[in-house]
């Protein structure tokens, strides 16, 4: 049986494409964004909604001279997405972007729809995510995060790691990519887990 629909509308986006979604008539938005970035300008278009805009770096594990995903951070994400469920049914509508709208941004996603959805099980609301976002690599370090926060059990880092292993079956050049920016321990993960 598969899960139900997400209870709002959702966009995923990287920064270069905010500027297609300024008419969609997005409620909530969060912005994730690297520390120092300008806050995009393509916002001026979007009207009234309520934003979330965090500041770290796409890393997984602590960084001298980077800020790292932390426990605050998941905390924010989380709450956020209750403001979501506050609305009135098929009101809200939630675009989630971060630089590239792939591994930041999806990993938020899945962790605010596990929250909302909490019936369904990870594999089901990481396949959503991946149905919204095809090239979906979603940050480990907030997943794990999250998944202890929701009490998930493990179960979202070990479906996030069934989907890394999907997308180096379909783009193996992203383990060397990966490796070489400190996130190595997501490829092995990857590489021992069961695809979906």
């Amino acid at each position: 049986m598969s899960a139900a629909p997400a209870p709002f509308g959702i966009t995923v986006c990287g920064i270069e494409e905010l500027c297609e979604h300024g008419g969609l008539g997005a409620s909530h938005v969060l912005s994730i964004l690297d520390p120092g970035h300008p806050v995009p300008e393509a916002f001026g278009t979007y009207g009234e909604h309520a934003r979330l805009e965090l500041r770290f770096h796409d890393i997984i594990e602590p960084t001298e001279g980077e800020v790292c995903p932390e426990p605050a951070h998941v905390e924010a994400i989380l709450a956020f997405g209750r403001s979501l469920q506050d609305e009135a049914p098929g009101a809200a509508r939630l675009l989630v972007h971060c630089h590239a709208g792939i591994s930041r941004s999806t990993a938020c996603l899945v962790l605010i729809l596990a929250q909302a959805m909490p019936e369904a099980s990870a594999a089901e609301i990481v396949r959503m995510v991946h149905g919204i976002r095809e090239k979906a690599w979603p940050n480990l370090r907030l997943i794990e995060l999250g998944d202890a926060m929701l009490q998930r059990s493990g179960t979202l880092v070990s479906a996030t790691h069934a989907l890394h292993r999907l997308q180096l079956e379909r783009r193996p050049h992203i383990a060397e990519y990966m490796e070489k920016g400190g996130r190595g321990r997501e490829v092995q993960a990857a590489l021992l887990s069961v695809l979906p």
